[in-house]
């Protein structure tokens, strides 16, 4: 069973197709209790490599005590996402979540960011609002 997070939190997308490759992502959302959407920009080499071979893996460190890693398959789900035309929407079905937590720690926060520019901010609130069009 998926945890929940926080809108805009950053997770690690790491893929295979080659030596591993883990870039930080904060589009992912929940779309139910067994897949995950996120979105990647169209020139990424992690959607490259997600095309070559679909397994993944998606770390989410938290606010909650959220410290878990899921494995799944990516797919490609629209090309390009209809509201924003530089990226893909990409779902994760997950096969195993690895829950991290242990009763010797609690995790208070995930990664402390900010867009430091006002246009990919918008754009990024804006990718999670299509996103979400998609779990319906």
């Amino acid at each position: 069973m998926l945890p929940t997070w926080e809108p805009g939190t950053v997770a690690i997308l790491s893929t295979g197709a080659g030596a591993p490759h883990a870039i930080p992502v904060s589009t992912a959302i929940p779309a139910g209790p067994d897949a995950i959407l996120l979105a990647l920009a169209l020139r990424r080499e992690s959607l490259a490599r997600l095309r070559e071979e679909p397994r993944c893996a998606l770390t989410i460190v938290a606010a909650g005590n959220v410290a878990v890693t899921v494995h799944g398959h990516a797919t490609v789900v629209e090309e390009p996402l209809a509201e924003i035309g530089t990226v893909a929407a990409v779902r994760i079905d997950v096969d195993a979540v690895q829950d991290h937590g242990q009763d010797r720690f609690e995790i208070d926060a995930g990664v402390a960011w900010h867009w430091t520019d006002a246009g990919a901010a918008e754009q990024d609130e804006a990718v999670r609002a299509a996103l979400i069009r998609l779990t319906s």
